[in-house]
């Protein structure tokens, strides 16, 4: 077409219809994540990491994808489709051997479960060992402070006077409620636990004995790295390699509202094999019972 104006050709401008992506269904959706997931962590774990040999024609970062299927113990193929997305069967062992690893965390591998199709995260799981008869003790001990953890430190469950006592775990994320992590990284820890010192000590000793029976698992050698990340003190007293079992002992607390309060606390195992335990802490003298009172009369509100 010729302008009257100009004299010069131009052309008519014409609409090009987009190109629509196709639409995923939710399963197509979960098994991209899953793709993705699995290759970024896969990428960030190095030979080294694994005691693999770094080579001098390495060219993929961090492992390759038979390295993470020889060292998790299955076939090359069907990892490799597993982590191009593919629609296949998972089984729990499989998703727990690839976790380990790549060195997921808690958190981390209970996203790929759940990314997997899994019905049975290992947080549910774990979690599930507080039965709810357990629980029901925990608030009959009430207002005796009592909480359920594990041989990590993670706080499993927990009484409403407990809960008080060090402040709110109501309000922090599940899997950040362990008690070597709060005590290294969060303030208001120290200033609540009056003998901090020997209190961690003992702690971080009692976690070097009970993580020689989790050498190989990714969950516990993470907690160690996040923690060394975190804190110098926790890397000081982590070299020292010492250890000790639990045992009852006294502790104190220094409330900001109702003041200095002196307990007696005594481990109650959930069973004869289990690393599951109860705290139930005792008041050692008549003024702690008094301000124990105080300070369950605030929870109740």
């Amino acid at each position: 077409m010729i302008s009257e104006h100009t004299g010069i050709m131009s052309t008519e401008t014409r609409t090009i219809p987009a190109v629509e992506e196709p639409t995923l269904s939710p399963q197509e959706l979960r098994r991209r994540e899953l793709s993705l997931f699995l290759r970024d962590r896969r990428e960030r774990i190095s030979p080294e990491q694994v005691g693999l040999p770094i080579g001098n024609r390495r060219r993929t970062p961090g492992l390759r994808r038979e390295e993470v299927a020889q060292l998790s113990g299955v076939g090359v193929t069907w990892y490799t489709w597993l982590e191009q997305g593919r629609d296949i069967q998972v089984s729990d062992s499989v998703i727990d051997a690839i976790s380990r690893t790549l060195q997921l965390t808690a958190h981390e591998r209970s996203h790929l479960y759940v990314l997997s199709g899994s019905q049975a995260p290992p947080v549910e799981r774990e979690c599930s060992a507080v039965s709810p008869q357990l629980r029901i003790l925990l608030d009959q001990l009430e207002p005796f402070p009592a909480v359920v953890q594990n041989a990590r430190y993670d706080l499993l469950a927990y009484n409403r006077t407990y809960n008080r006592l060090v402040g709110n775990l109501d309000e922090i994320a599940p899997e950040d409620r362990n008690a070597l992590l709060l005590a290294f990284t969060k303030p208001c820890w120290r200033e609540v636990l009056l003998d901090w010192e020997s209190g961690v000590s003992r702690m971080v000793a009692q976690y070097r004995a009970a993580m020689a029976e989790h050498l190989d698992d990714s969950v516990w050698k993470c907690l160690v790295k996040r923690l060394r990340n975190a804190s110098p003190e926790f890397t000081e007293l982590w070299q020292r390699h010492e250890i000790t079992a639990p045992e009852n002992c006294t502790k104190r607390f220094l409330h900001r509202d109702v003041g200095l309060m002196k307990f007696s606390y005594t481990n109650l195992w959930t069973g004869p094999r289990s690393e599951t335990r109860m705290l139930a802490y005792i008041p050692i003298d008549d003024e702690t019972t008094e301000r124990l009172h105080k300070l369950y009369e605030m929870v109740r509100g």
